[in-house]
């Protein structure tokens, strides 16, 4: 299983960017979906995260301005990101709980994603 994100890139403050992340592979369910971020020098926290039925929750700094989402039918999580702050500048990284074809839940990070926002 493989979790590819994209989307990233540079923004002005008060702009907007969305972030898509593909699982493939020998994939049978997923579970959660979320995204995280990691800016310099700080630890990873998580941003948004879905469940399977659709329920969300946010981080409370982007409450708000950001909206997570996903596609059961594509296997893709988005991160919509409204009114870019400086401060949400970091690499973001997605993340997913996934049922292989005769196997449990594993747990999988995609390669990260970097954002920049310029003031």
């Amino acid at each position: 299983v493989q979790l590819q994100a994209s989307g990233g890139g540079l923004v002005l403050a008060g702009g907007s960017l969305r972030l898509s992340c593909v699982a493939s592979g020998s994939i049978f369910s997923i579970n959660g979906m979320g995204w995280y971020r990691q800016a310099p020098g700080k630890q990873r926290e998580l941003v948004a995260h879905i469940t399977t039925g659709g329920r969300t929750n946010y981080v409370d700094s982007v409450k708000g301005r950001f909206t997570i989402s996903r596609d059961n039918a594509k296997n893709t999580v988005y991160l919509q990101m409204n009114d870019l702050k400086p401060e949400d500048t970091a690499v973001y990284y997605c993340n997913a709980d996934v049922m292989s074809r005769g196997s449990g839940y594993n747990n999988y990070w995609g390669q990260g994603t970097l954002v920049t926002v310029s003031s």
